[in-house]
Formats: structure tokens, C-alpha cells, sequence
């Protein structure tokens, strides 16, 4: 048996942690730049917004239905993620995270199933202050439309268990909410007469797969209660690590794009430790606004590859500022950059140069040291200088809330 663990609307969920007088009252959360709303509370939802509503057109709106609207305090969210992997590591030794805010358990040899969701889904709540829904069953797309019943039906409790596939709840839910089905697969199966998670599971599996792919054969076979995607106890193999943004304002002057670059650069081999990977070739990119002016419009990207494969700040930043000199250029405002680590090996996997140069245990010591101090003080407590101090190209977060969990200086004050 799997189940799956989903954290309802979860950045907004985050917000109301540290607000309790928010809780019952309608929350949305924005993207970089306060671009648009990317997280909606179901309070939210019920007054008629929808992911991705650009927000300066319905600001007013929002200010006159009184609902709480925050920038994307990505720090907050991570750390309450953490703690609610956390918590699931109590029930069960098999645990994959499957995303930020969902988590498949394997739960074989228990019986106590439905016992066993509810408490799951009371002590995540009880110790994070997140809500959380849980699906059960005997495969992972099952315990997917277990989830979708267990937080959309009426009459859960945020839990439900589908020990059999039970096909009278598959014939409720569309194909489209199944897992893996795309919108593309979805308007095609639909030309075939298929609408529903049910439609989908009476199909012959072979047909499917000659017909379309291994992956929605193995979707219909697991709809029948065939477990055929096993669960993921070691994350995959990355293949990239990309850090990039938008900018608050325009940026017009090398010296910006300079500090823009190497804080991109900082963060990505940051990363590139957190993952105990190292990289062989940097990637930059720069562009100004896509829908400007065609005549002013420029975009550039191009690579260097590194001796040996590295991830400390120091070497990273030399190599994406390599790039940026090759790309950039001048009279041009800037809207985006990025920087991207590819080539990526494991520390085992690494090749070390006859002729050295490579990462010393001097400098490896030196990554370890800042990455502590910054974990236990908050990010860019200790940072390369290069990057720049006032970031005044940096994403706007104007409604940003404290990091309350991960910076000293914002910790909730609490008065006696």
C-alpha cells in the first residue's frame, strides 16, 4: 500500500502558520515579481481568482474583498516542507518526496489503514501547523485519486482509503486529474471516447501502449491495482541546476549585470553542495524584455566547460563572469539572467586532472564553513562581495512576510 501526503494550498497554508487570524479568510500568494498569483486558499478560490490572475489587474479587487496577499517568501516554504518530511519519517521508513509539498509512504504490512491516514494527517498538522491530505492505496496513481477524493469530495476527513480500485469514484473523476495524463494525451483520448479515470482503466493495456506509450499503458494497469512504478527512495540523478529571475527594474550597466550574474552563480553552486554534486560546464543567459521593442530586443547564452568538475562559489563565479563577457552588450536594458550547471557527477563520478588544479580540501573546507554559518544565520550572511550589496535589480517581493523560521532577526516576538 502507498499513500500520498499533499499539503492543502500549500504556500498559503505556510502564511497562516505564524497568522493565525488568518485562518478561515481568503489567502493568495504571488510569483517573482509579483507577477501573478500562483497559490490560492480555497476562501480564495470561492470568490472567483484563479492561478495565474496577473495581479496588478485584480489588486483593487483583492484590496476591497480584504484578502491577505503575500510575495513568494521562498526561505519559509522550504524550511516548512523540511519539517513536514520530517514528520513523515516517523511512519515509515520508505519515503519518496516527490515535490515541495507531496510525499509517497510505502505503508506495507500495515492494517490499520484507515487509523493510520488520520494520524498521519492529525501530528503533520498538530507539528507544523500544516494541513495535509492523505490518499491510501495499493499503487501510486491510485493513492493519487485517493488524495483528490480524500480533499475535494464531500464528507472526508481529509483522508480516504481505496484498498481495491473502487471504479464508481473512478467513473467521478475526469481523465485529465489522473496522474501522467497530460493535456495533450487528454484531448486525445477524448477523441476515443475516454472522459474518465474509469473510460481509462476498462481500455486493453497492449492497445494503449501500442497506441500511445509504456507510461499510459503502465497508467491503466495501475488504475486496475497493478503496482507498476515503484517507489523512489534516492532522488534521481540531477541533470541541471538553473538559477535565474526576472528584474525588479531594467538593468542598463555592466557593474549590475556583473552583480546580477555572480549572486545567480553563488546560489546555483549553493545548490550544487545541498545535492553533494559538482559541475563541468556553466551555462549564462541574458535577454532584454521579450515583448519590447524588436529593434532594441537581444538575447545572448553561452557555455564554458571546466577543467574538472567543481562546486565552490569561487571557481563557479570566475566561469559565469568568462561567459558574460563574451555576451554582453552594452546600450541594451536587460529584463532576465541566468545561470546553469550542467554536466553534473556525483563526488564519486568525479575525474580527477593528472595535471591537479582541481577543487583542494582547503577550499571544499571553505564552502562547508559559509554553507554552515549561512544555514544557522540566514542566507548571505557570509557571500562573495562580488554579488553586490544594495541589489537594486533584485525581484520585487514587496509584500513579503518574515522568514520566521530561518533569520534570528525575524523571529515572531511573543509578549507576556
Amino acid at each position: 500500500m502507498f499513500a500520498l501526503v499533499d499539503c492543502n494550498s500549500f504556500y498559503a497554508s505556510c502564511e497562516r502558520v505564524f497568522r493565525p487570524d488568518l485562518i478561515g479568510k481568503p489567502v493568495v500568494v504571488l510569483s517573482n515579481n509579483d507577477g501573478c498569483l500562483i497559490a490560492l486558499s480555497n476562501e480564495a478560490k470561492a470568490l472567483g481568482y484563479k492561478m495565474g490572475d496577473v495581479f496588478f489587474k485584480v489588486r483593487d479587487d483583492l484590496l476591497r474583498k480584504r484578502v491577505a496577499v503575500f510575495s513568494s517568501n521562498y526561505a519559509l516554504y522550504g524550511d516548512l516542507s523540511e519539517r513536514v518530511m520530517k514528520v513523515l519519517e516517523n511512519y515509515s521508513p520508505d519515503l519518496e518526496v516527490y515535490s515541495i509539498d507531496e510525499a509517497f509512504l510505502s505503508l506495507r504490512g500495515f492494517n490499520d489503514l484507515e487509523e493510520r491516514g488520520k494520524l498521519i494527517k492529525h501530528d503533520v498538522e498538530r507539528l507544523t501547523g500544516i494541513p495535509v491530505s492523505v490518499g491510501l492505496a495499493p499503487t501510486k496513481t491510485l493513492a493519487k485519486l485517493a488524495n483528490h477524493v480524500a480533499k475535494r469530495f464531500e464528507g472526508q476527513c481529509g483522508s480516504y482509503v481505496m484498498v481495491t480500485p473502487d471504479y464508481d469514484i473512478l467513473k467521478q473523476i475526469a481523465v485529465d486529474k489522473v496522474w501522467g495524463i497530460g493535456r495533450r494525451l487528454t484531448e486525445h483520448l477524448k477523441a476515443f471516447g475516454v472522459h474518465t479515470a474509469y473510460d481509462l482503466s476498462q481500455l486493453a493495456p497492449r492497445a494503449v501502449r501500442k497506441r500511445f506509450s509504456v507510461v499510459a499503458e503502465r497508467t491503466v494497469r495501475e488504475l486496475n491495482g497493478i503496482s507498476c512504478i515503484p517507489l523512489e527512495e534516492a532522488p534521481p540523478h540531477p541533470q541541471n541546476i538553473i538559477v535565474s529571475r526576472g528584474f525588479k527594474n531594467r538593468v542598463s550597466t555592466k557593474q549590475e549585470m556583473i552583480e546580477a550574474v555572480s549572486f545567480y552563480a553563488n546560489r546555483a553552486a549553493e545548490k550544487a553542495r545541498i545535492k553533494k554534486v559538482y559541475a563541468y560546464r556553466v551555462h549564462v543567459f541574458i535577454r532584454t524584455d521579450p515583448y519590447g521593442d524588436r529593434a532594441t530586443s537581444y538575447s545572448a547564452s553561452h557555455a564554458v566547460i571546466l577543467q574538472e568538475a567543481r562546486n565552490d562559489a569561487g571557481t563557479i563565479i570566475r566561469a559565469a563572469l568568462q561567459v558574460l563577457e563574451a555576451i554582453y552588450k552594452p546600450k541594451h536594458n536587460y529584463q532576465k539572467a541566468g545561470v546553469m550547471l550542467t554536466g553534473l557527477v556525483y563526488d564519486t563520478e568525479r575525474q580527477i586532472s593528472f595535471f591537479g588544479g582541481g577543487q583542494s580540501d582547503r577550499v571544499t573546507q571553505l564552502m562547508k564553513t559559509m554553507d554552515r554559518i549561512n544555514k544557522i544565520h540566514g542566507r548571505e550572511t557570509i557571500r562573495p562581495a562580488i554579488s553586490g550589496t544594495n541589489k537594486t535589480w533584485f525581484m520585487a517581493r514587496n509584500l513579503l512576510s518574515p522568514r520566521y523560521t530561518t533569520r534570528w532577526g525575524e523571529l515572531r516576538k511573543v509578549y507576556c
